[in-house]
């Protein structure tokens, strides 16, 4: 015989990569958990059914798993589905809901991206990878920078974060963070933000629109400076004597990954620059 007594008197730490509640209008909603798996692992099934059956049994909503994987045949393996039982009796079944880069799109084009930051999310950590992998990273920071809500700043940096794993694309993402961070988020400190601040304050006196303008051009300017980006005459003047502050936002997003300040200018926004 064996006890009946299922209580787990010695805690036994297990947690989800990420959890979020989803609510809807009309309910209560339900509840998704979301993990990272890098390769097959036998022994997800038992803990992947104690994890939906946890979390049903503790907030009495429905409980969904989302695996999120970066290559195919890990992909394949995870949509399971993992029967527990004996023989061709199933007492639990887990089917999880899958995504990899055989069904996730790679999204390189910021607006694409501001439309819908989690599918985003989706695709930097899938395709984290592959050789297109940082241009689907530098794209989700701008588009997250674009928000300007902190909140949903540090919300998908940290699930990309998690999902990457150990892979050099963590270090890429982290590097891009930090960056984006300082020109979107004051409190860092920076030169680049003291010069924002003082354009601020300049602008109080001399028209705000202009001491604005300033302040980002000269932050601008200091930035790509830190990030040893040549800069040409023509292109420092351009920089200066612009006064669009759409334009002047649509620089900075870019100067977080060119490789000279020419680059800045392809696609520049329809407006006016002085």
């Amino acid at each position: 015989m064996i006890t009946p007594d299922v209580t787990e008197t010695r805690p036994l730490e297990r947690r989800i990569d990420t959890l979020l509640r989803v609510t809807e209008p009309d309910g209560d909603g339900f509840l998704l958990a979301i993990e990272a798996q890098r390769r097959r692992d036998p022994d997800k099934a038992a803990s992947w059914g104690y994890y939906l059956s946890y979390l049903h049994s503790k907030y009495r909503i429905p409980a969904l798993l989302l695996v999120v994987c970066q290559d195919k045949t890990t992909s394949d393996w995870a949509k399971g589905p993992f029967r527990m039982g004996l023989c061709d009796w199933t007492a639990i079944s887990v089917h999880p809901m899958v995504v990899g880069p055989d069904n996730v799109p790679m999204i390189t084009d910021p607006d694409e991206a501001a439309q819908d930051l989690a599918f985003a999310a989706f695709s930097a950590v899938t395709h984290g990878r592959s050789p297109g992998g940082k241009a689907i990273l530098e794209t989700l920071v701008t588009a997250l920078g674009l928000t300007g809500d902190r909140e949903t700043f540090d919300h998908y940096w940290q699930l990309v974060d998690a999902g990457l794993g150990e892979i050099p694309a963590r270090t890429a993402w982290r590097d891009l963070i930090k960056m984006a961070a300082d020109i979107y988020y004051p409190g860092q400190g920076t030169l680049a933000e003291e010069k924002y601040l003082e354009g601020e304050a300049e602008g109080m006196a001399k028209g705000k629109a202009e001491g604005k303008a300033k302040g980002k051009a000269e932050a601008l300017l200091i930035f790509l400076e830190q990030r040893e980006v040549p800069i040409p005459d023509s292109a420092r003047d351009r920089i200066s004597a612009c006064t669009d502050l759409h334009t002047l936002d649509h620089w900075l997003t870019r100067a977080l990954t060119v490789a000279h300040a020419d680059d800045l200018f392809a696609d520049a926004p329809e407006h006016s620059e002085a």
